[in-house]
Formats: structure tokens, C-alpha cells, sequence
């Protein structure tokens, strides 16, 4: 597939035929006003900026290869790289910043921002507001574009990323509101995710797989590894690795005071090129050497 990267503000609104650029890093868009007829079908496109997009589609949007509906309206976000693909987009309301890396990047508080894990998420986990929810965010939109259209002085950057702190903490606490709403299905996904994790670790071969990361499992439930890790840290109080590494820990004192095989064994039949790397995670977690654990039986 080929791809066309967009990597500059003027350059997107310019791909939008949009007015031109009044903030050389930061814009925020109408997207009822995008034009979207000389788009070439089934084209892909790579955004070197930082979007957040409150979006209601009659028509379908495609995030690498799977549709998703908007019709009921929901809240979107990319960080540099993803790659978008419109599809069928019959009319589009709403709005949505772009934010250019260097935007944030410029100072400490910009660059905290970028670590809001929801950026990381898949579009088929999006934030669903309220009406009530809508509107706050909305507000907060205005400032961003009136703070944008006025001169830039040396007050600008500071008042923009200061709404822009309000926005993004605004929609971590709807992303909390989310999770808890959405009980049955959160529980679901962690019964699911308990089940890969005992499938896992009951093989016979993590020899030969080694040790799995947050992104296998979140790929075996459909998810991105930033949704997965948040998910179970509200619902369980640890995030994916820990499961991992408290799963991991479980096998090997079965495997210390069942076998008597060495710890260097023990270590590369979990899946460990180096034992040294097992021994100081059993240690970090259970405050004992394999050795001196496998005494205290």
C-alpha cells in the first residue's frame, strides 16, 4: 500500500482545502468544512501530528484494515505515524485539533501530554461523551481556537497548552467514567485475557517462545496495548506486565519446588536467555533468590 504523509500543518489543511494555517504548529478544524471529493479511494495516509477529533460520520472511516462507525458521534486520537484511511464518508461533523510534535515538544509540560495513554489507543476504543460531556469539550475547543486566531506574543504557547492540559484531563476522567460504565464488557475482556494468560504459561514450550510482551496479548483480544494495560489496572489494580511477571513467578516456584532442576534450567525453560535476568525478577518480586526460595521448602 502506498502511503502519503502529511507532515506539516499547512500542509494538512492545505490536503483539507482548508484556510490557510494562522498557527504555524497548532490548528483546530471544522470538519464540516473539509473537502473530501478530490480524495483518491482507498488512499492511506500517515499524519506526523497529534490529532484529537470529536467526529459524527454518516458513512464509515477506516483505521489500518477495518472500518469503523461514527454515526453516533465519538472522540478519536492519533499521535505522529498511524495511519488513516477515509472510506465512505457521506457527511462528517465536528471538530478536531492537530497538534504538531514540535508544539509539544518544546517544554516539560507539552511533552507530558504526550504521554496520555489514549493516544496510543485503536480507533474501535474511542471515547463515547455525553451531551453533557460534548459541551465541556467544546468549550475548552473554543479557547484553543480563539487563543490560536489572536496574534501570537510570548503568552500564546503557554495559554494553548494550558487549555489544551484542561481538554486532555477532561477526557481522562470521561475514559474513567467509560471504563466503569462499561462494566460487563471491561470484565469480559479480563476473564479473557486470564484465560490467554493461562494458555500461555501451561505450554510447554516458552522455551522456544520466550517471554510474551503486553503486545501478543493484546493483540489475541483485538486491542491495543494501551487500552489492555489501562483496563486491567482499573479493574485489577496491575497493569499487563505485572499479570505477566506475577504468572511467570507462579510457574517457576511450581517448577522450584517440584523439579530438581538447576535455576539456570528453570530460567531458559520460562523462556529467559539469561538467567541473571530471572533470578533478579524473582528476587524484585518475591524478595527471595531462586536458590534461597527453593530452601525455605
Amino acid at each position: 500500500m502506498q502511503y502519503t504523509d502529511i507532515t506539516s500543518i499547512s500542509q494538512l489543511l492545505s490536503f483539507f482545502r482548508y484556510d490557510k494555517p494562522v498557527h504555524p504548529l497548532i490548528a483546530v478544524v471544522d470538519l464540516a468544512k473539509v473537502e473530501r471529493s478530490h480524495r483518491i479511494p482507498d488512499a492511506a495516509y500517515r499524519l506526523d501530528l497529534y490529532s484529537i477529533a470529536c467526529k459524527q460520520i454518516e458513512g464509515s472511516f477506516k483505521y489500518g484494515r477495518t472500518d469503523y462507525d461514527f454515526s453516533e458521534g465519538s472522540l478519536m486520537f492519533t499521535a505522529p505515524n498511524q495511519v488513516l484511511s477515509p472510506g465512505i464518508e457521506n457527511k462528517v461533523e465536528g471538530w478536531a485539533i492537530y497538534i504538531h510534535p514540535d508544539f509539544l515538544h518544546a517544554d516539560s509540560r507539552g511533552r507530558k501530554l504526550t504521554s496520555y495513554s489514549f493516544f496510543g489507543y485503536d480507533t474501535h476504543e474511542c471515547l463515547h461523551i455525553s451531551d453533557a460531556e460534548k459541551k465541556v469539550l467544546e468549550d475548552c475547543v473554543a479557547n484553543i481556537s480563539r487563543e490560536i486566531s489572536m496574534n501570537v506574543d510570548t503568552h500564546s504557547h503557554n495559554l494553548i497548552l494550558t487549555n489544551l492540559e484542561l481538554l486532555l484531563s477532561y477526557c481522562s476522567r470521561f475514559y474513567d467514567r467509560q471504563f466503569l460504565t462499561r462494566v460487563k464488557a471491561s470484565n469480559d475482556i479480563v476473564e479473557r485475557f486470564d484465560r490467554a494468560l493461562n494458555d500461555y504459561f501451561a505450554q510447554n514450550t516458552l522455551i522456544d517462545t520466550g517471554v510474551p510482551d503486553v503486545k501478543f496479548f493484546a493483540s489475541q483480544l483485538n486491542l491495543s496495548a494501551n487500552y489492555l494495560t489501562d483496563l486491567l489496572t482499573r479493574y485489577t489494580g496491575k497493569s499487563t506486565y505485572e499479570h505477566i511477571h506475577l504468572k511467570l513467578i507462579d510457574k517457576a516456584k511450581d517448577l522450584l519446588w517440584s523439579t530438581q532442576m538447576p535455576v539456570s534450567a528453570i530460567a531458559y525453560d520460562l523462556g529467559f536467555e539469561h538467567p541473571s535476568h530471572f533470578t533478579k525478577l524473582f528476587k524484585n518480586k518475591t524478595g527471595y533468590s531462586p536458590r534461597a526460595y527453593r530452601n525455605l521448602n
